[in-house]
């Protein structure tokens, strides 16, 4: 199919592919829009970062962002005045003046300590228990209006915790970026200043942890993990395992498990992955990320040393909220209106109104809060927005639209503001988000940055989404994917190592892989290359993949 594809606005906006690849739902597009675009905003402010915010529009279900400038967003110049002009607009114009004062408050407030804090006492309990109530709705056991009340519930639900999904990632990414920034003026490499974050967040390694005193359980009773062919197999093992298995998936079950948007599957819906997660899981290896500090610090200037502390403090505080946000912020509740959705189209494809119950999943917002009215489109039309969402996924989208808008150099802000935007800059470059990763400057494609200590050999799964690595993926296979997302936690966990073609020292894979003990080679450009099934050798001290047999 061919499409064509215009800029949704002024100025220049970059495809986005790390939370959407493609064929994004109605509902998922109205959150990013709106949610996204209003924490930004938020954070953006709240901190003192000069730009207003993030804006998300999508062409034919691809994701484009843009950030917009402080001032002048809506009508971007095409070249940047003189810098003698733009160092004087940056001190005197108010908007900027604003955002310096905030900017430095934040940086000597340090308030994402404190949000941290919240986190944990506050806001997580109370968004656990509002999942908990939601969770306890059975969409199947509720009147077609009690069902539809459930759902108005959920999308009020998700637009609110959606929004605080990205407020709350401007206060944990910050202080990482602010960390990984000055640690490269320090001339410390990123990747060994990053290991130093290792064990600072339980909530990744809890899912593992679990699964792992499952198969303890079920191995201290004489059976054999890898025989287990069914959940019931595995709760009639004992009341200890089916205890520890329904505590396990009444946390996760609901879930989505294989991407963000309401089409991917939960959890529940992949008893196969359940099952092989229980056969691999081991606990996490323990991390001296003291001593790794400790090697870290005697190579910074002493002076500057108090400020290694406090950064990595800091950054070390907030790795936990970072990595627990998205479950319970977006994972669990889109599951939870997933499965509504699924309610609503098996009673509509029962009636005859839809030609197929998943055909709700493209439901407008709108749409979506009175499935049983008279407003619902017909059934031809929904099997056709359903059929063209699926098409556009195959289309190759352009990377940009628009003319590209030039952007000040930091060194024209004043201080506080071109530390923010340095910080910033770090971050989205170890992220691989924008050019400058060195991990996309190797002649060799299938190099790239190195995670852990120890390499593997195995066989490698190629896979272009979770849902593919979810069917091919055994224990101990390498896992090659473009990038991963925690869309793919529940998948690393089975995995003997990951290669991915984009990413940086901070993205998701590395991340997980520092957690997790997995070795991993992130940002390898020519990874999707390796055939499906070859034997490869993940080294991660050489950053280096080698394929040893086909």
């Amino acid at each position: 199919m061919t499409a064509s594809f215009e800029a949704p606005g002024v100025g220049h906006w970059e495809l986005d592919r790390s939370h959407y690849p493609g064929g994004t739902t109605p509902i998922a597009q109205w959150l990013m829009r709106e949610a996204m675009q209003a924490g930004m905003a938020r954070v953006f402010e709240e901190q003192g970062i000069p730009a207003k915010t993030l804006q998300a529009r999508f062409v034919n279900g691809y994701m484009y962002t843009r950030l917009v400038p402080v001032i002048g967003g809506d009508k971007p110049p095409k070249k940047l005045p003189p810098t003698w002009i733009l160092r004087l607009a940056t001190r005197a114009h108010p908007a900027f003046r604003k955002r310096t004062r905030t900017a430095r408050n934040t940086f000597e407030q340090r308030p994402w300590n404190d949000i941290a804090v919240r986190w944990d006492r506050e806001m997580r309990p109370r968004l656990a228990a509002r999942n908990a109530a939601f969770q306890a709705e059975q969409p199947a056991q509720l009147d077609d209006a009690q069902l539809a009340g459930h759902l108005n519930g959920l999308l009020d639900y998700v637009r609110e915790t959606t929004e605080l999904h990205f407020w709350l990632h401007g206060h944990d990414l910050g202080p990482i970026a602010r960390y990984l920034s000055a640690s490269t003026t320090w001339g410390l490499e990123p990747t060994a200043a990053l290991d130093a974050l290792s064990g600072a967040s339980p909530s990744t390694a809890r899912p593992v942890e679990q699964l792992a005193a499952l198969r303890a359980e079920i191995e201290a009773r004489g059976v054999d993990v890898a025989k287990l062919t069914s959940i019931d197999e595995v709760r009639a093992v004992s009341d200890a395992a089916a205890v520890e298995l329904d505590d396990y998936l009444t946390e996760r079950g609901d879930m989505l498990v294989t991407g963000y948007d309401i089409t991917a599957l939960t959890l529940r819906e992949l008893p196969g992955l359940v099952l092989a997660g229980i056969s691999s899981a081991s606990t996490p290896p323990a991390v001296d990320h003291a001593a790794l500090a400790a090697s870290l610090r005697a190579d910074v200037p002493v002076a500057e040393q108090g400020r290694f502390d406090m950064l990595l403090s800091d950054a070390r505080g907030v790795m936990d909220m970072r990595d627990d946000n998205g479950p319970v912020t977006v994972e669990l509740p889109l599951g939870l209106l997933r499965r509504g959705l699924l309610e609503v189209g098996r009673r509509l494809a029962a009636s005859g109104r839809l030609r197929d119950a998943e055909h709700a999943l493209d439901l407008q917002p709108e749409e979506a809060r009175d499935p049983f009215g008279s407003r619902l489109p017909s059934a031809d039309q929904m099997a056709s927005r359903a059929e063209r969402r699926l098409a556009m996924e195959a289309v190759t989208p352009p990377q940009g639209l628009g003319p590209v808008e030039p952007a000040p150099p930091a060194d024209v802000l004043p201080g506080p503001l071109a530390e923010m935007v340095t910080s910033v800059q770090t971050a989205l470059v170890h992220l691989a988000m924008v050019a400058g990763d060195a991990s996309a400057q190797h002649a060799d494609p299938l190099t790239g940055v190195g995670i852990g200590q120890t390499a593997h050999t195995g066989t490698a799964r190629t896979a272009a989404s979770p849902d593919e690595a979810i069917e091919k993926l055994e224990p101990g296979d390498v896992l090659v994917v473009r990038a991963t997302s925690p869309a793919f936690n529940a998948v690393l966990a089975v995995a003997g190592a990951v290669v991915t073609s984009h990413g940086g020292a901070l993205s998701h894979a590395a991340v997980l892989a520092r957690e997790l003990g997995i070795p991993a080679v992130v940002g390898a450009p020519g990874a999707l290359d390796i055939a499906d099934g070859a034997t490869v050798t993940v080294d991660p001290v050489l950053g280096r993949v080698a394929v040893v047999g086909v």
